[in-house]
């Protein structure tokens, strides 16, 4: 009996329930216990298509919990499950790793390089802010340099960069905050025990610039997807699509041009028109407080500053520059670019020390890690043909409606699942036809667009969509400005609609 008894007396067996996913609510808990027992049902009952399906909602519903209980627990649960039942092998899991090596490195090293300019990006973002009194001028350059960065970078660069600056103001405010709530508590102990207890935190101030952060970081994020889309090095996925098709870089941003300038152009006027009309938590200004705080503090920054500080942000700038030359001309993988941007700005910063190393890629590796069990869903997508049916039908159909259908197909299938994913299935079925003299030269190099639009621009509708928005979603910020899966989904919704509708539009008149 004293076996099963813990050191305070309970019942072991007791014990494991509440270890069970931590604090998510027990609601969440039953949740995932449900799909686990169902899972296997359903797969023995109907097979790995319909239980394949489920899967992929319920790792759906997985991530949006996100701020409930982060993804690569109970995610990982049900891939584990779904490797057990053999819906996938190990074997194709490590082959999806495999073929997304480029994008593992990238967050492994690039993230982390962004780490060590936190100094630069939130000097130089400070300004913008401070000296960008209108919101829709600020917001319309957060959605435009957020495109044009990130095709001349790529999309998951840029994110990291808006997260660590976002990161940063908030860390200020939150700062000031409690030194104010301490200094309160310390003049109402001063008062006596009938003092009235103080309010320690200026919530509606607060609330206001977390609206404020969240609203241009929804703007940046939907630019990465805008500029993302252009050229080769914008997604992971338009660089495959330009071998297959034997694309260099003009020849690629030539060819997506009819359908990315339309796009971009009708993105930006929806951020505009957003910021306008004040709805989905778009339009709120900084609150005036915060603007104070933000300012004080840059003010007391610059007098305080010293030249081994100067220094410092001469040598980050420096790496900015490096790396905007690297990365535009592609003289190496990212990640490897990203390995060496931490090399040297450590080694000219003086960061010599593991410990201060370390914290660098405490944002990132927790994503990785659950990238690499979104593989295991997507290696199920594959091993059990779950978008086989929509790309039997739409290759059946006449010549002049396949670039629309495919649009479409890869769009609806992007938000579900994931656009690289998506697009690397689809382009090596067209390669097939093409292969086969199914279709023509044209043919093929139209489909192409359509591939890479359609993964690229209607995949903004959820976070799952792109690997950027879901590095938002699961990042140390959104719990911060409480920026969840639902509320991605709602804010992106104006953009998905309008720039999903032009980029069809223009895949069928103007291609």
């Amino acid at each position: 009996m004293a076996a099963t008894q813990s050191a305070q007396g309970e019942p072991l067996g007791r014990s494991f329930w509440p270890n069970f996913l931590g604090s998510a609510p027990e609601w969440y808990k039953l949740t995932i216990i449900a799909f686990l027992v169902v899972n296997p049902v359903l797969f023995a009952l109907f097979g790995g298509f319909v239980a394949g399906w489920v899967l992929v909602l319920e790792f759906i519903f997985a991530l949006a919990m996100a701020l409930r209980c982060y993804p690569l627990q109970s995610g990982g649960l049900l891939a584990l499950e779904a490797l057990l039942m053999g819906m996938t092998t190990p074997d194709h899991v490590f082959y999806e790793v495999k073929t997304n090596l480029e994008v593992i490195l990238l967050l492994m090293f690039m993230v982390a390089g962004i780490f060590f300019m936190r100094d630069l990006l939130l000097f130089i973002f400070t300004k913008i802010l401070l000296g960008i009194r209108n919101k829709t001028l600020l917001a319309f350059l957060f959605c435009f340099v957020a495109a044009v960065l990130s095709a001349f970078l790529d999309a998951l660069t840029v994110m990291a960069v808006v997260i660590s600056v976002a990161v940063g103001f908030y860390g200020i405010y939150r700062k000031f905050l409690s030194d104010t709530a301490v200094k309160r508590l310390g003049e109402a102990a001063a008062e006596g025990d009938d003092a009235p207890v103080p309010e320690l935190v200026d919530a509606a101030e607060l609330e206001g610039f977390r609206v404020f952060l969240r609203g241009l970081v929804m703007h940046a994020a939907v630019g990465t997807a805008l500029g993302g889309v252009t050229t080769i090095v914008g997604e992971p996925q338009n660089l495959l699509i330009a071998k297959t098709l034997g694309w260099e870089f003009f020849g690629f941003f030539i060819a997506m041009m009819p359908v990315t300038l339309p796009v971009l152009v009708v993105g930006l006027i929806t951020c505009v028109v957003l910021e306008r009309l004040k709805v989905l938590g778009y339009g709120t200004v900084m609150p005036a407080a915060v603007r104070k705080v933000l300012a004080d503090f840059d003010a007391k920054e610059t007098a305080e500053r010293t030249t081994r500080e100067q220094a410092r942000l001469v040598v980050q700038a420096v790496s900015a520059v490096l790396l905007i030359f690297a990365l535009a001309f592609h003289i190496a993988e990212i990640g490897i670019i990203g390995l060496g941007l931490i090399v040297v700005q450590t080694a000219f910063n003086g960061v010599v020390e593991e410990h201060r190393i370390g914290p660098a890629f405490e944002e990132a590796l927790p994503f990785t890690a659950l990238l690499c069990v979104f593989f295991v869903i997507v290696a199920v997508i594959d091993e059990q043909k779950l978008f086989q049916p929509v790309i039997d039908y739409v290759l059946q159909m006449p010549v002049d409606q396949q670039p629309g259908l495919f649009y479409i197909a890869n769009g609806i299938l992007s938000v579900i699942s994931d656009n690289v994913f998506v697009a690397t299935v689809y382009i090596g079925q067209v390669e097939d036809a093409f292969e086969s003299k199914a279709i023509n030269r044209h043919q093929y190099e139209l489909l192409a667009v359509a591939i890479n639009t359609g993964t690229n621009i209607p995949s903004v509708g959820t976070p799952n969509g792109q690997a950027a928005f879901l590095f938002l979603l699961t990042s140390s910020l959104a719990p911060m400005i409480q920026l969840s899966y639902g509320r991605m989904v709602m804010m992106a919704l104006p953009y998905t609609v309008t720039m999903g509708i032009t980029g069809w539009t223009a895949v069928v008149w103007l291609l």
